[in-house]
C-alpha cells in the first residue's frame, strides 16, 4: 500500500489580509473566488493580477465592429476589449491579438479559448504593434485598437519590476528575452541624456536635477531606485515627490521597451493595414503618447488618408475613474479612412 501524501496547508501570510503579490491567492485564481473579486472591484481597485479595460463603451463606439469585421487588438493584455469585439464581430469575424509579453499572451489566449474563442474566430501573435502590418499579411482590417501602456498585471507583479509599489528586480521589459533590464540601461546611460530622456518621455520638471545622482549608477532593485530620486528630492512635498517617482519610473520604462519607436511605427503603418472605411482608436496614458497620435491623425486628415478624426480627446467618465483610478490618465483617439 502506496503512503498517502499528507495535507498540506496553504502558507500563511502575516496580518489580517494578504499584503504581498504572491499571498494575494485568491485575486491570482478569479475563476474560484469571484466573491473576493467583486468585492476588490467594489473598493475601486484592480485585483492582483489581473485587468479591468477601460473606457469599453467609447471604444466600441468609436470602432463599431460590425459581424464579418476583421479586427485587431494591438495589446491584447488580458483580453477585456478583446472578449467585447469578438462578440460583436461574430458571427463570420476575425480577430488578430498581438502582444510582446510572452508571459502574459499565453494566459490570456488560454482564457479566451476557455470562453468558447476558437482558433475559426480568434489568433493570438507574440509581437508588439510596431509588426501590425506584417501580422496582417497584406489584409486590410476593418477594426484596429491599441491600447497603449503597462497591463495591471505586469505592474502588480513585482517580478517584472515596473514599478516600486514593491520590491523586485529593476528590470521593466516587457519581453524579458529581449534587450537590456533597465537596472543595465540605467549603468550605461550618461547624465545629458537621461536628462532630455526624463523630459521627453514623461515632463518631468526635475530632469536636471535627477539625472546626475541616477544615471550610470547601479540599482539592485526598484525600492533601491525609488530611494535614490526620494533622496534626491528630499526637501519636497511627498505629494510632489511620489508623483516624480512614477514619472520617472515611466520614463526609463518608455526607454527600454523603446515604445515611441513601435508607436511611430505603428501609426505610419496605419494607413496600410485597415480598410476604406476602416476604424482605428488608440488609448494613450501620457502626453508623449497623445501628442504623438493627434499628429498623425491630423496629418493623415490633411492629406486626405483619414476622412474623419476625433475633434477632441476623449476621457474616461467620473464614474469609471473613481471605480478603476488607472483609467484618470486615459486618453481617447481614434480616426476614420
Amino acid at each position: 500500500m502506496s503512503e498517502l501524501t499528507p495535507h498540506r496547508r496553504r502558507p500563511r501570510y502575516s496580518g489580517k489580509y494578504p499584503r504581498r503579490f504572491e499571498e494575494k491567492y485568491k485575486e491570482l485564481d478569479p475563476e474560484k473566488h469571484p466573491e473576493t473579486i467583486a468585492k476588490v472591484l467594489a473598493s475601486g481597485k484592480t485585483p492582483a493580477g489581473s485587468h479591468v479595460p477601460i473606457m469599453v463603451p467609447e471604444i466600441l463606439e468609436a470602432l463599431d465592429p460590425k459581424p464579418g469585421d476583421l479586427a485587431v487588438d494591438c495589446t491584447l493584455g488580458r483580453g477585456g476589449h478583446t472578449r467585447e469585439i469578438l462578440r460583436r464581430i461574430l458571427p463570420g469575424g476575425r480577430l488578430l491579438g498581438l502582444d510582446a509579453d510572452p508571459i502574459e499572451l499565453p494566459k490570456t489566449e488560454a482564457l479566451l479559448r476557455a470562453e468558447g474563442f476558437g482558433e475559426d474566430c480568434f489568433t493570438a501573435k507574440q509581437s508588439n504593434f510596431a509588426g501590425l502590418q506584417a501580422a496582417l499579411v497584406g489584409h486590410g482590417a476593418d477594426v484596429i485598437l491599441a491600447d497603449l501602456g503597462v497591463s495591471s498585471m505586469q505592474l502588480d507583479n513585482p517580478g517584472r519590476g515596473f514599478t516600486s509599489k514593491h520590491a523586485g528586480p529593476l528590470d521593466m521589459r516587457m519581453n524579458p528575452s529581449r534587450g537590456i533590464p533597465a537596472s543595465k540601461w540605467l549603468e550605461r546611460i550618461r547624465p545629458e541624456a537621461f536628462a532630455e530622456i526624463l523630459r521627453d518621455n514623461s515632463d518631468e520638471p526635475h530632469a536636471d536635477l535627477l539625472a546626475p545622482v541616477l544615471a550610470g549608477r547601479t540599482f539592485s532593485s526598484t525600492i533601491d531606485f525609488a530611494k535614490a530620486i526620494r533622496e534626491a528630492l528630499a526637501a519636497r512635498p511627498e505629494t510632489e515627490v511620489k508623483k516624480t517617482v512614477t514619472r520617472v519610473f515611466q520614463a526609463v520604462r518608455i526607454e527600454v521597451n523603446e515604445e515611441f519607436a513601435a508607436l511611430d511605427a505603428l501609426l505610419r503603418s496605419l494607413p496600410f493595414c485597415l480598410q476604406p472605411g476602416g476604424r482605428i482608436a488608440i488609448l494613450s496614458f501620457h502626453s508623449g503618447e497623445d501628442r504623438r497620435v493627434k499628429k498623425a491623425f491630423q496629418a493623415g486628415h490633411r492629406e486626405g488618408i483619414y476622412w474623419e478624426i476625433a475633434r477632441d480627446v476623449i476621457r474616461a467618465s467620473p464614474g469609471e475613474c473613481h471605480a478603476n483610478p488607472r483609467a484618470t490618465s486615459a486618453k481617447l483617439r481614434w480616426a476614420r479612412r
